[in-house]
């Protein structure tokens, strides 16, 4: 039991003799920086355990005063270790452990002791707390305790439990008397899950102590929000009755009596059933809110330099609480200004991000721009975020010529303010975003001066550069907008450009068609006749449509103008663009090539900005006046109708900024596939499963006879579990299912295999009178065949969805398509592969395996049909005559393994196209063969597919699982001038 230590004279030691504050934190520098520098002015013990892998250096030098233990021994889920370590390193007679994300009242901290100093027969004390989330612009409160009994002051240790308990606010923040949690810490049984520390935790306290909550404001802490980072729910160990569950109550009530505490001498069966019956009293008061119970009170906002922020209350108040004074509104503003200044939530980071951006943008001196218009921008810039340091150290600069020295006065001050504490300084904050780190990298393609006139003496020499004429709809006529266009005009390198701008306001100048930049008044209803005009009447060699707002890349004309040069016979461009999102943030859309499927089933995302070649889209008619919602779209498709894929070309370059589509579909869009479509010879159906993305059903009218094949070899479970899984669950009947039995020595398959061969031609046994390698299982097998279309299925694999059979039909009856591959799924929906990437992690690499049921890929790939180089042969289908004519499986070099990649890769030679389409889902592990020996072959036969993958765009990562952000590389601009 817990005995008081009276040996210590504590009423005129200073603070730091008196309690030490434990501040825990794993991998949360900015979280930890911004406690350490609140509680810098509270003159109490410090000691920081930090189990991030990497130590903070900075902590030394910045807080001297504190004790900082780098722990990466023990880990995020090390907790209790950590927690054990630190606790019998502290010397004072009270302790308070602090979260790094929470701020404890100084005050009340100070109120605490003195209340445990002066009442030696109590263990722990505290007060009341609130909760708060902080966002890029303002801060929300909420209460979180609710009142209720305050003073747990019984002699009898059962009503103490059992009082605190049925009215619990947790106690782990709390002031406690150090020798108090050494004990526990030092019984506490090694692995003890988190769930059942805290329960434990308030159990002894209380079993061995008094316990205070004055009615005093203690913590104000961040709201949780989503899932526990370790996975902890206390109600589930308390409540659920699963056998499991009562032995490990039953366990750790026994533990709990074990202890030496208030209830020494009692019956251990007798404390056992109390600690039971705590456990029932606590579920209770968590099910019913009793005294935790969040509830938003109100917001606070920071609208002007200098200024006490604005607070807006809710409908709902607690004045019983002790929050609604002064005082602690002032330590509220004193809390926020840290927030803001050294920002460290991951919702209050995430919403910042976009407001960067834009800050960032508006502080960029423009070629334009005056004193005056650049002011302008950065007041407005500071608008949005009052905390960033480089927004208020340029518009202090900026004002320093201006007429306005009170205004002046002020934001000088709000600098200085600003500077009184750490945080971060220029771009640092932003640069640690996606959309920071995307900028970084569109900044490194540009090229350097020395480049540049290089690449101007090489044009010179080839007597020009081949022109681009830009059309720009204005059709919203916003000078904002196509101010932003023309300044990124400006500021590229490519200046061979001619400017048509479309608008429905008034012209801003008188131009003609002969000018850089030339306005046409249009109105909604006849604009693209008069597109049409222009592009018939230009002398450029390509044309090009954005929209006003649309921002220019510092290097993607120039690029594409290098490429371009000379070259013949291409009719389009797709480039790749950067996307402004709802939240403006910024999203690489890198395109993965000439995708014809993705382009059908994405068009907001494949089918925009494309650079078309001028005489090849007068050919076809120019734009459609009747499709004004799918203009290019609709080119695209009677580009492809007119010639095919041949002339379409794909340069891995951004050129664009530009606001991301929305998610709806459109009529227009359907109206032109439906259009094409019909052209190509088909009635086909056009359905929307998911936003922003359209289905395909092209209603073949042949319904032709299906062999599928399986093999069998000593695997009498897995293939039962798959015939099975094929007979219940295929919608369509033609089909034929051919067992490739090769030369098993198991009694068992062999019965149930001869039991199968009698039941009619469905299902037919194909003995093989030697052991065969698998690709020549396979081959041998496909010449039995009676179906005009073959499926190759791994035995260890399930059918998940009745169309599976539909869906794969659906895609290899086209003509243009020679192989078709299956999703393939656990048993969770998770995806484990959608095709294959050529060259991932040095080899092959299953796309977007680990992502959500539901989840729509990147570029919404896993909603749509999209083209790879090769999919996996755990699931594929292809026309017999096909597989003959390409030569089947390759038996001599892929006898084992990857015969299913260069069967692709020999049809994609041929001329067709390979579709992965998520409509057939498979059950399978997507693990990819590990034969290091035809891997090389593979990689040796296929070099040139394999140095870059045609399906996979150039600036995404190739490690990992692919389809993040490449490293920021240079543009060899050198080597494009010859």
């Amino acid at each position: 039991m817990w005995v008081e230590d009276k040996t210590m004279k504590t009423d005129t030691a200073p603070l730091s003799e008196r309690i030490t504050l434990v501040v825990m934190t794993h991998k949360r520098k900015a979280f930890l920086q911004r406690t350490l520098q609140y509680y810098s002015t509270y003159p109490c013990s410090i000691l920081v355990l930090d189990s991030s892998p990497q130590a903070d250096e900075s902590i030394a030098q910045r807080y001297p005063q504190v004790d900082y233990r780098h722990l990466p021994q023990f880990t995020y889920k090390g907790l209790q270790d950590k927690l054990t370590y630190g606790v019998n390193l502290v010397t004072t007679p009270y302790m308070v452990f602090a979260a790094d994300d929470d701020f404890l009242i100084h005050d009340a901290l100070t109120a605490s002791v003195e209340f445990l100093e002066a009442h030696p027969d109590y263990g722990v004390c505290h007060g009341y707390g609130m909760m708060y989330l902080a966002r890029a612009s303002e801060t929300a409160y909420y209460r979180r305790d609710r009142r209720g009994i305050e003073d747990y002051a019984s002699e009898d240790p059962e009503q103490r439990v059992k009082d605190f308990l049925g009215h619990f606010l947790p106690p782990f923040y709390a002031v406690t008397r150090t020798d108090l949690l050494q004990q526990w810490y030092n019984q506490l049984p090694a692995g003890t899950n988190f769930e059942w520390q805290e329960i434990g935790h308030s159990f002894y306290l209380l079993a061995c102590a008094k316990a205070r909550v004055l009615p005093i404001p203690f913590a104000v802490r961040e709201a949780n929000y989503g899932a526990s980072e370790h996975n902890t729910n206390v109600l589930t160990v308390l409540m659920y009755n699963d056998a499991q569950s009562v032995a490990q109550r039953e366990a750790f009530a026994e533990f709990l009596a074990s202890l030496p505490s208030g209830f020494s001498g009692r019956d251990p069966q007798q404390v056992k059933q109390i600690a039971l019956d705590s456990f029932a009293v606590m579920a209770e008061c968590l099910t019913s809110g009793r005294s935790l119970k969040g509830t938003m009170i109100f917001r606070s906002a920071w609208v002007e330099v200098g200024d006490e922020p604005v607070r807006s209350f809710g409908p709902e108040q607690f004045v019983e609480m002790p929050f609604y004074n002064k005082p602690m509104f002032d330590l509220l503003t004193q809390f926020e200004f840290l927030m803001h200044a050294m920002p460290a939530g991951r919702v209050q980071l995430k919403e910042l991000e976009g407001v960067l951006l834009r800050q960032e943008e508006l502080m960029r001196v423009q070629p334009n721009d005056t004193p005056r218009s650049l002011r302008s921008r950065l007041w407005e810039a500071l608008g949005l975020n009052l905390f960033n340091r480089q927004v208020v150290k340029r518009l202090v600069e900026a004002m320093q010529d201006s007429d306005e020295p009170q205004e002046l006065r002020k934001l000088q001050a709000w600098a200085e303010r600003l500077e009184s504490v750490p945080g971060p300084q220029g771009r640092e904050l932003l640069d640690a975003t996606g959309s920071g780190r995307l900028l970084n990298w569109l900044e490194a393609r540009a090229p350097q001066p020395a480049q540049l006139s290089a690449i101007a003496a090489h044009q010179a020499r080839q007597g020009g550069v081949p022109q681009v004429q830009i059309l720009l709809l204005d059709l919203d006529a916003s000078m904002v907008k196509l101010q932003a266009t023309l300044d990124s005009l400006v500021a590229s390198h490519y200046k061979a450009f001619k400017l048509v701008v479309f608008t429905t306001g008034d012209l801003p100048a008188t131009t003609t068609a002969r000018d850089t930049l030339h306005f046409v008044k249009v109105t909604h209803s006849n604009y693209v006749e008069r597109i049409n005009q222009a592009v018939a009447q230009s002398a450029a060699e390509w044309v090009l449509m954005a929209a006003a707002g649309d921002q220019f890349t510092a290097s993607g004309l120039l690029r594409a103008s290098l490429e371009l040069a000379g070259v013949e016979g291409i009719r389009a461009v797709a480039m790749d663009e950067v996307q402004r999102r709802s939240d403006a943030t910024l999203s690489m859309v890198w395109r993965p090539g000439i995708n014809l499927d993705q382009l059908q089933g994405a068009p907001s995302l494949m089918a925009r900005h494309w650079l078309l070649q001028r005489q090849a889209l007068l050919a076809i008619g120019g734009f459609s006046t009747e499709l004004k919602q799918a203009l290019e779209l609709d080119v695209l498709l009677r580009l492809i109708q007119d010639g095919g894929l041949g002339g379409l070309a794909h340069l891995a370059e951004p050129l664009l900024i530009c606001q991301a589509p929305g998610d709806e579909t459109h009529a227009e869009e359907r109206q032109v596939l439906t259009r094409n479509l019909a052209a190509r010879g088909y009635r086909a159906q056009i359905g929307s499963a998911q936003p922003g993305t359209y289905q395909i059903d092209y209603q073949h009218a042949e319904r032709p006879l299906v062999s599928i094949i399986l093999a069998s070899q000593d695997n009498f479970a897995q293939l039962q579990r798959c015939l099975v899984s094929v007979l219940q669950r295929t919608r369509y009947q033609r089909y034929e299912v051919l067992i490739a039995e090769n030369h098993s020595q198991n009694a068992e398959l062999d019965s149930w295999l001869a039991s199968l061969e009698g039941r009619g031609e469905r299902i037919r046994v194909l003995r093989s009178e030697r052991r065969l390698s698998h690709s020549a299982l396979y081959n041998a097998a496909c010449r039995e065949a009676k179906g005009e279309y073959l499926v190759l299925l791994s035995s260890d694999a399930e059918v998940v969805n009745a169309n599976w059979m539909e869906s794969l039909l659906n895609q290899a009856q086209r003509p243009e398509v020679g192989v078709v591959g299956a999703r393939l799924v656990d048993e969770q929906g998770l995806t484990t592969q959608a095709g294959l990437i050529l060259g991932a992690n040095g080899q092959l690499g299953a796309a977007f395996a680990g992502e959500a049921k539901d989840a729509p890929g990147y570029m919404n790939s896993l909603w749509v049909e999209k083209n790879y180089s090769a999919v996996s042969g755990v699931c594929l289908m292809l026309a017999k005559d096909l597989y003959e004519a390409v030569g089947g499986l390759d038996e001599e070099h892929f006898d084992q393994a990857f015969a299913d990649v260069d069967l692709c890769l020999k049809t994609a030679d041929a001329g067709y196209l390979t579709v992965l389409t998520p409509q057939a889902q498979i059950l399978h592990p997507g693990t990819l063969a590990e034969d290091s020996q035809a891997a090389a072959a593979l990689k040796d036969k296929w070099a040139v597919r394999f140095a870059q993958d045609v399906n996979y765009n150039e600036n995404l990562e190739l490690a990992g699982k692919g389809f993040e952000l490449s490293t920021a590389r240079t543009v060899n601009w050198m080597q494009l001038l010859g």
